[in-house]
């Protein structure tokens, strides 16, 4: 039988329609690489869209084809954002912080046609533009509007293309099943792999991002993701916030922790967005200036695990929540947030704070489940741990142009992450380790970010990263790279007492084991850079 129902389709350009027609004031806000702010509307917004859409046309675009874009978070960012999917292209974030092996491969795979480049970063780029095989034309956004000697060819400069561009609409129709992102993982292990969403998949995840108790993002709010645009979707807010009208603020390129305060400070800003690494920044800075962000309500933090330390420090010093979510990339990227049901508003604060520590409940039309190595389902009792496994809407049924990766989509659906977890009767996520850091000791399981918690807890230190070190008797054993707070000097043995507490004997590292470090390296998307620190621990 027929459905009595219209046939909508879910498509990116219904988003940014919308924000032009019921929130055409409100202001997307860009630090520039001078310093200077950028502000203009999402009536502008829409404008500038069309005419990009010509742009893109001129330079010679074919429906399909992969629009790179090689940028830190700007308002050109978030214009090929929409401009791209919106004229039947894709959209691919190149992530500017990758090896350049690993962009060579990225590009050449995807076969990206144009990249859009912004000119602070042309040094990184111009060396390895010879080994893209099909990029056929080279886009500088630049602050002056002036193209910069570069070695790139062919090449033009943003704001020249866009004056002399078309005002009139030329969007074709698009499917909401056809493509309109790409976005390569990390690369942790071997060459990146890439998941390709839809019109649909990405209209999906907005809404789901979009409900009360997942993001709550209103109207009101001023939002400041810090999140970068050249990775997973910018975990989806380019594309929520037009879509309920709250106004966005770039910070670009500089996100030392003094630029982000007097930022959120001068806009505004009410909900920000960012990996733990930022924050605990974000709160050092504070605590040493004695300062308040009385406007900021909310930080969302994803990527890693929140310390629950730092979950307790902003809500009691600052008056600050922090939401802890979960996704990856192949899922959009939101998987889950957590937030406390009304029935635990009653709890004590410790166990409130233990809840908020765990990477929470899915969002709707989000389906998991923790299964053995077998693939049988476990129980929901908060200690059975095994893979966690995902299905839905906005997750990925494959890679794209990738049989060798295919083992991680399982017959009958469902996507195994890789991420060991365990699930509490309450339906709560907590995400034990990536099952290639946890630390394998005498047969028995060790939880690096447990123990990366535990010691983040202890005062004096600022943050620490745990990672296994090869062991004749015990196969492994951890090893904790810890930074100091500045003017802080816990011990070893300080630290290796206070974790007494929370681990049994045979889990603890050796006191040599804790060892002191300036600064922990990052990946390219800000988070710790276990691979750095392996290397370390199994050369000494």
């Amino acid at each position: 039988m027929d459905g009595l129902m219209m046939e909508y389709p879910l498509t990116i350009d219904r988003i940014l329609n919308r924000a032009r027609q019921f929130f055409p004031d409100k202001e997307v806000v860009s630090v520039l690489p001078s310093g200077a702010k950028h502000r203009y509307t999402y009536k502008d917004l829409y404008g500038r869209v069309v005419k990009l859409s010509h742009v893109l046309k001129a330079l010679g675009a074919k429906p399909g084809d992969r629009v790179a874009t090689f940028a830190f978070n700007h308002y050109r960012h978030l214009e090929l954002y929409y401009a791209a999917p919106m004229s039947g292209y894709v959209l691919h974030t190149l992530n500017i912080r990758l090896f350049p092996e690993q962009l060579e491969y990225i590009v050449n795979h995807a076969e990206d046609t144009l990249v859009f480049v912004d000119a602070s970063l042309l040094k990184a780029i111009e060396p390895l533009a010879r080994k893209f095989k099909t990029v056929k034309h080279w886009v500088v956004m630049t602050e002056d509007g002036k193209l910069p000697e570069t070695t790139l060819s062919p090449v033009s400069e943003y704001e020249a293309l866009m004056a002399k561009a078309g005002t009139e609409e030329i969007f074709p129709a698009v499917s909401e099943w056809d493509a309109a992102g790409l976005c390569y993982t990390s690369g942790t292990t071997g060459n990146p792999k890439a998941a390709l969403y839809t019109h649909r998949s990405t209209y999906l995840h907005m809404l789901l991002e979009g409900q009360t108790d997942v993001l709550g993002l209103s109207e009101r709010d001023v939002v400041m993701p810090v999140v970068p645009m050249f990775h997973a979707n910018a975990w989806g807010v380019p594309y929520l916030s037009p879509n309920i009208g709250a106004k966005i603020v770039y910070a670009g390129a500089n996100v030392a922790p003094e630029a982000l305060v007097k930022l959120m400070e001068s806009e505004h800003v009410t909900y920000a967005m960012g990996v733990p690494t930022i924050w605990i920044g974000v709160l050092q800075y504070l605590r040493e200036h004695k300062l308040q962000l009385p406007e900021l309500k909310r930080m969302l933090s994803g990527g890693s695990a929140v310390p629950r330390a730092m979950i307790e420090a902003y809500k009691e010093e600052f008056g600050i929540t922090m939401v802890q979510a979960w996704g990856m990339t192949e899922m959009s990227p939101l998987g889950c947030t957590c937030r406390l049901k009304r029935k635990m508003e009653d709890w004590p604060e410790a166990r409130q704070l233990d809840m908020l520590a765990k990477a929470g409940i899915p969002a709707p039309a989000v389906e998991v489940k923790i299964v053995d190595a077998l693939g049988n389902e476990l129980p929901w009792d908060g200690k059975s741990t095994g893979e966690l496994a995902v299905r839905g809407p906005a997750v990925a049924k494959a890679y794209y142009r990738n049989e060798e990766a295919k083992g991680q989509f399982t017959a009958d659906g469902w996507f195994r992450t890789g991420d060991v977890a365990y699930m509490d009767p309450e339906g709560y996520i907590n995400i034990a380790d990536r099952t290639k850091d946890l630390i394998k000791s005498g047969g028995e399981w060790i939880s690096s970010v447990a123990m990366e918690n535990a010691i983040m807890a202890f005062p004096g230190v600022l943050e620490a990263a745990v990672v296994a070190r090869p062991d004749a008797k015990w196969d492994e054993r951890p090893v904790a790279y810890v930074v100091r707070k500045p003017g802080a000097s816990p011990s070893s043995r300080d630290i290796l007492k206070s974790l007494e507490s929370h681990f049994a004997k045979w889990q603890l590292p050796a006191e040599e084991d804790i060892r002191f470090i300036d600064q922990i390296p990052r990946t390219s998307v800000g988070k710790f850079d276990k691979k750095v620190l392996r290397t370390q621990a199994r050369a000494s």
